[in-house]
């Protein structure tokens, strides 16, 4: 007797542990594994934004919340990493002065440690520096608009492509790569001297 099986659509990404099966009567093994796989990074990209003590909370908050909601998951519009890391966002949003204080605080750095006196030996001025073009950096992402820190920071920090961006914020793949172009190039023009070593389309440890 010939089994017929229906043919896969080459075009709906096939299930796998990136895309899980989260509609299940036991939603235990699958949450396990997303927090396994998930957690550390999400906890030290929240950690950069606003701190380890709230970063700690959110990273709770946001797999309760992906519990909760696990029946919204749809594995053919995003990986389980892009949609925590929406959660994530979202729930950062309600955050946004704890996380504009720590950029600012570290913004005044940048005159502080610029009135170091010259003549240190060179490891010491090349840390002096580094702290300097990293409290421009700081100064600049704070006067960017949140929905904008955040598709920068899915990059910069976090190691999304544009397309995960999208499919973590809900827009369109054309959308992020237009403003990032444009957010990338307003930040060269306040701060030139941060990007003459230090590019936003270098990695995941620049923005």
């Amino acid at each position: 007797m010939q089994v017929i099986t229906a043919a896969h659509d080459p075009a709906e990404p096939v299930p796998g542990p990136d895309r899980p099966d989260l509609g299940g009567p036991d939603p235990a093994p699958a949450f396990s594994l997303l927090f396994d796989s998930h957690a550390g990074q999400l906890h030290r990209y929240l950690t950069r934004r606003v701190g380890p003590e709230t970063a700690h909370d959110l990273v709770a908050e946001t797999f309760l919340v992906a519990l909760r909601r696990r029946d919204s998951y749809q594995p053919e519009l995003g990986t389980a990493r892009s949609w925590l890391y929406g959660i994530a966002t979202n729930l950062l949003r309600q955050h946004l002065r704890t996380e504009l204080r720590g950029l600012t605080a570290t913004a005044r750095l940048a005159n502080a440690s610029e009135t170091v006196i010259a003549g240190h030996d060179g490891r010491v001025s090349e840390q002096v520096d580094a702290q300097v073009k990293a409290a421009q950096l700081a100064g600049a992402l704070a006067e960017l608009n949140p929905a904008d820190r955040d598709v920068l920071l899915l990059v910069s920090w976090a190691g999304f492509e544009p397309s995960e961006v999208a499919e973590a914020l809900g827009l369109p793949p054309g959308t992020v790569r237009s403003r990032l172009h444009r957010i990338r190039r307003r930040l060269r023009i306040q701060a030139p001297r941060v990007h003459k070593g230090q590019s936003t389309e270098e990695g995941s440890s620049h923005v």
